[in-house]
């Protein structure tokens, strides 16, 4: 349900993109309104944030909350995912800050990811576990196919934004998702390197999976800012460099974001793994 203490009229608690990223993503654009959206799952990070770009309709997501406040392993990925489709939301760019595990991968490399892998510990990760919300709605339990986890069509819409802002993005490569709030040991990011892994980070999953749980298109888009623990023999990452690589590159992930959204497809013309995600299965609720 969306709930909007202006008063809005329906036409402007809609969006057809999502983006959930910081507030510097946004900041720019002339007219944002902000939207408080409940969910069956408790709030999401924030309000969510309307606006326009390219002539698209977009929410943007603040996924630690405006303060920042919200660490990764406590932010509530289900209300998220479902406040962005309660407002109309069909495809989803998640841009997230990473580590490097790779000496080529250095700070101010841009990767979108084809594959992930999870280390998480804690997480609510499925709509569908069979028990009842809230709300009384009971979801049946549902095996997601999950074999590519991001929407092939989002990765090809990044991929030329990128590329036609002179950034050569990295075209595939496996994002590891670790629990949080520390950054990894150093034998941790050896593990991870010697494992073919591409960039480590701590809030690209369950994203994806609840996503596509939703039918919705997911798109990681992924910056380092740091050499991984493991392949450097400095002090190890730090907080501040991670701030100080993103800031300085906020503004051109920004641009790229915005002409990506201007590429990816019509909402009715969408076709691809993700709007079939559903088929075949009784899921026991209604989805926004």
């Amino acid at each position: 349900m969306v709930s909007s203490a202006s008063g809005y009229a329906a036409d402007d608690t809609y969006a057809e993109i999502g983006v959930i990223g910081g507030s510097g993503l946004y900041s720019f654009l002339d007219d944002v309104r902000e939207v408080p959206v409940t969910t069956p799952y408790g709030d999401p990070s924030d309000s969510l944030f309307l606006g326009e770009v390219a002539g698209r309709r977009v929410a943007f997501l603040p996924r630690h909350g405006r303060r920042h406040h919200i660490p990764p392993h406590r932010i509530d990925y289900r209300a998220n995912l479902w406040a962005l489709r309660s407002v109309g939301v069909r495809q989803v760019l998640g841009p997230c800050a990473v580590g490097g595990l790779r000496p080529e991968y250095g700070p101010g490399t841009l990767l979108v990811p084809d594959q992930l892998i999870d280390r998480t510990k804690n997480r609510a990760q499925t709509y569908f576990d069979g028990e009842p919300r809230p709300d009384g709605a009971v979801p049946n339990v549902v095996h997601v196919s999950f074999a590519d986890p991001y929407c092939p069509d989002g990765r090809q819409a990044a991929l030329k934004a990128a590329r036609a802002r002179d950034w050569q993005a990295v075209d595939g490569g496996t994002l590891v998702v670790v629990e949080g709030p520390r950054f990894s040991t150093r034998a941790e990011s050896r593990w991870h390197a010697a494992n073919g892994w591409s960039v480590v980070g701590m809030t690209g999953h369950p994203e994806a999976v609840l996503a596509r749980e939703l039918g919705l298109c997911y798109t990681s888009l992924t910056l380092v800012t740091d050499l991984d623990a493991g392949t450097e023999t400095g002090e190890g990452v730090s907080h501040t460099e991670v701030l100080r690589v993103f800031g300085e590159n906020v503004g051109r992930l920004r641009d790229v974001l915005f002409d990506a959204i201007a590429a990816l497809p019509a909402t009715a013309d969408r076709d691809c793994l993700c709007v079939h995600a559903h088929d075949g299965w009784d899921l026991g609720i209604e989805l926004p």
